[in-house]
Parts: C-alpha cells; sequence; structure tokens
C-alpha cells in the first residue's frame, strides 16, 4: 500500500488514487509485490536535516530514499522536497504535475534496484522513468 503524507509543506495537487494504480502497475511489471511505501512531501529544510543526518549529504536534493524492502516485496519512504521538485520544473520546462511524477517513479524505481550511481545506471534510470511515465499518461 502507498500512502501519501507531507511535513512542514502543502500537499501537492496530484491524482493520489492514479498514482497508487500506477505505481502498483510499475512494481508488478518488474515482478515485485507492492509492500507498504510513504510518500513524504515536505520543505527544502527538512529534507536537508534528513539528508545529512542519515546520509551525511550536505546539499539540496529532490527525492532520499529509504529501501525497507523484503526480497520481492517494495517497502520504503521517499521524501520530496517540494521546493527543490517545484524548481526543477522550471528548470526543465515541465509541468511541475510531472516533475513530481517523475520523483515519485524514480524513487520507486530505486525501491525496484535501479540506481544512478554512473552514467550507465542513470541512462537505464531514465529509461525507466520514461517508460513509467508514458504508462502513466496512457491508463485511466
Amino acid at each position: 500500500m502507498i500512502s501519501f503524507f507531507e511535513q512542514e509543506c502543502k500537499r501537492p495537487q496530484l491524482d493520489y488514487r492514479k498514482i497508487k494504480k500506477w505505481v502498483k502497475l510499475v512494481v508488478e511489471l518488474h515482478n515485485f509485490r507492492l509492500g507498504d511505501v510513504s510518500v513524504v512531501f515536505c520543505s527544502d529544510s527538512f529534507l536537508l536535516d534528513y539528508n545529512i543526518k542519515y546520509l551525511n549529504h550536505k546539499y539540496l536534493t529532490d527525492i532520499i530514499t529509504f529501501n525497507y524492502n523484503d526480497t520481492k516485496v517494495i517497502s520504503g519512504d521517499l521524501f520530496i522536497s517540494i521546493d527543490t521538485v517545484s524548481r526543477n520544473a522550471v528548470e526543465y520546462n515541465v509541468p511541475v504535475d510531472y516533475e513530481f511524477l517523475r520523483v515519485i517513479i524514480h524513487g520507486i524505481l530505486h525501491l525496484i534496484g535501479f540506481d544512478d550511481k554512473n552514467d550507465e545506471d542513470v541512462l537505464k534510470m531514465r529509461e525507466q522513468e520514461q517508460l513509467s511515465l508514458d504508462l502513466f499518461f496512457s491508463f485511466q
């Protein structure tokens, strides 16, 4: 089950029912089952504190993913900065809703096992993000 929360911000206006179906479908297409996933929308300052405290990274990011998977069951926490996502949408010239979807599925793909530590992994991650986004926009 996927749940949505907010810390130090307002929850973005998204179609959460459709997102839940979409995430479940993407997870199942990769031969996993959806366990408990929390998506926490938060401010830059909240996410920066988490990044420093838990990952020892002293920089802003759009998402931090904590993986609690159990074999083929996807579980974890996705912390998403609404501030950074909003800025990135402007920078990449995409609708903010689209950028939120991309970041959500980016976190889910991390839980599935995709990484973005090197150029080759980044290309695979971007390809999977795009395939997943195409899927979102192709179903009701």
